[in-house]
């Protein structure tokens, strides 16, 4: 009988990854990629990129120096903002469930100009996250044990601790999305107990109710050149905390090819990845409010969340959630990494980057694209190197990964805003597939588009508060316009005249008894709408 019931489910897996490849075959791509990924690893991706105890131990304390308890609602309104962002990713994941989430959906919504700028903002903007948060391990490593302090400077040890931290992920991803998959689950589920944990232990220890976050702690006006905004200048201030976390719930998009059924599981693991960090790091904030000691601006907003667990939980259990922490961090760089390697795949298989098909190429082995993996460990290595010396290397290089990841985002919203005031999605309520409907879609899309642009601004701000005096201010600033500058020159002078082709290893030419392959608008030649292919009509 055992015997019996694995051959059925054999069979119906079967079965389903013929269908989940016909479909893909209807967007014109071969099934390359080993499509293993289930509901939980789909989840998985897009929570541990986002990882709550990553940013928090990283980010309490930025946040809370400008705003103090503010930060709380700062953060629920990042949540909202980012939550209409991933309605509007939801309807696209389950309309176009191909790898490389922002490129893939830019490209079948906007013109070929867009949609490289969206890939390229994109890629370069994941590339230095996963250089900027390794840099966490220094607020964790070191005082797990003192002999993690390798150099006595904190900027030259948090270099090289991150280094050492991108080359093992690198080892990893290259090793292919089954190894990947089972290191990111087993992180993912300590981070879910160690969040839980921490929860529960700071709810016991509460000093106060949940009112310390009507109040300021002497947070308000006199932030250099916001005093006209009143309190709304540290608002916008330690929403840069949570700005710097929420962000990377499309990866469950960029892992479509390696996930069954994704026009069913993508969309909902994509939205249940943003929902449970949401909320899971507004009970964590609100808590830690609750039980801190003290609500000092100097004091949190210096020593931030691993003060707060050290004096309310003790030396022993404080060492044991860091240590919780310190594997989530982990994880956390070796998911954007995997997101990183599936933009850089599904951009060089579409001719878009140089040497593009050795970039796209896969293994019969490991069914997973080594060689964006081993580029993207030495280049993200390559930008912790060169600012080695910069006091404000984190600041900098953290701000600008964020805002070139919400310019990636706009570029994908917008597109979408202005195709959606034409009657886009048409197939609405005649597919099962997920959407916002009319009128709630363009209300949902205009505001990720109005707090995308926001976010953006406020994140590219010159503040000395937060750059530091003199050039370092303008740093962010510069940097996002020099990403912008060189992707227009490189689309202008190089790729507008590349043909637009997919690579013979991943081009899936129909015969004549299945169809024609997919259009570049995510619809087969049937005529089918927005991106339904044959294999999800049968």
């Amino acid at each position: 009988m055992r015997k019996s019931n694995a051959t059925t489910q054999d069979s119906r897996s079967v079965r389903s990854d013929t269908v989940d490849s016909d479909d893909l075959a209807s967007l014109g791509y071969r099934q390359r990629l080993h499509r293993g990924l289930g509901g939980f690893s789909s989840f998985a991706a897009g929570f541990s990129y986002i990882s709550i105890l990553t940013g928090m131990f990283q980010l309490f304390g930025l946040g809370y120096g400008f705003g103090g308890p503010l930060i709380f609602w700062a953060w629920l309104i990042v949540l909202g903002g980012q939550f209409c962002v991933a309605l509007v990713f939801a309807e696209l994941s389950a309309r176009f469930p191909i790898a490389g989430s922002v490129y893939q959906w830019s490209k079948r919504i906007s013109g070929p100009g867009g949609a490289w700028m969206a890939g390229w903002t994109m890629l370069v903007g994941s590339l230095v996250s996963v250089a900027a948060v390794t840099m966490a391990l220094q607020v964790v490593l070191p005082q797990l044990w003192a002999g993690f302090q390798v150099f006595a400077d904190d900027t030259h040890n948090a270099v090289f601790l991150g280094t050492v931290c991108i080359a093992l992920t690198t080892v990893i991803n290259a090793l292919g999305v089954k190894v990947m998959t089972k290191v990111n689950n087993v992180g993912v589920a300590a981070e879910l107990l160690g969040v839980a944990v921490v929860l529960v232990l700071l709810a016991v220890h509460a000093v106060r109710g949940p009112e310390v976050v009507a109040t300021t702690q002497g947070a308000g006006p006199g932030l250099h050149g916001w005093e006209v905004l009143g309190y709304g200048a540290p608002l916008l201030m330690a929403a840069i905390m949570p700005a710097f976390v929420m962000f990377g719930f499309d990866t469950a998009g960029s892992l479509a090819e390696e996930t069954r059924n994704p026009r069913k599981r993508t969309p909902v693991a994509l939205l249940q990845a943003l929902g449970a960090a949401g909320i899971a790091g507004a009970l964590l904030l609100l808590l830690a409010l609750m039980a801190t000691r003290t609500l000092d601006l100097d004091k949190l907003g210096t020593a931030g969340l691993p003060y707060i667990l050290q004096t309310v939980l003790g030396s022993t259990m404080g060492k044991i959630i860091l240590l919780d922490v310190a594997i989530a961090v982990f994880i956390c760089t070796l998911a954007i990494q995997t997101a990183t390697i599936r933009i850089a795949f599904s951009m060089a298989r579409d001719n878009k980057l140089p040497f593009g098909e050795k970039l796209a190429h896969v293994t019969e082995a490991r069914q997973s694209p080594a060689a964006p993996a081993l580029v993207s460990g030495l280049v993200a290595a390559a930008i912790l190197i060169v600012n080695v010396g910069n006091p404000k290397i984190f600041s900098i290089v953290t701000s600008v990964a964020i805002a070139i990841v919400y310019a990636a985002y706009l570029l994908v919203t917008v597109p979408v805003l202005r195709r959606r005031l034409g009657g886009w999605p048409h197939d609405r309520g005649g597919t099962g597939l997920f959407t916002l409907g009319r009128v709630p879609g363009l209300v949902v899309n205009g505001l990720a588009v109005a707090y995308g642009l926001l976010m953006t601004v406020n994140l590219l701000w010159p503040r000395v508060d937060l750059y530091g005096e003199g050039g370092y201010a303008w740093g962010g600033v510069v940097s996002f316009a020099g990403v912008a500058v060189l992707g227009g020159a490189y689309y202008l002078l190089v790729q507008r005249h590349k043909a637009d082709e997919v690579a013979r290893e991943h081009h899936f030419v129909a015969d004549a008894g299945t169809g024609a392959e997919g259009g570049t608008d995510g619809r087969p030649a049937t005529g089918e709408a927005d991106g339904l292919g044959d294999g999800i009509l049968r």
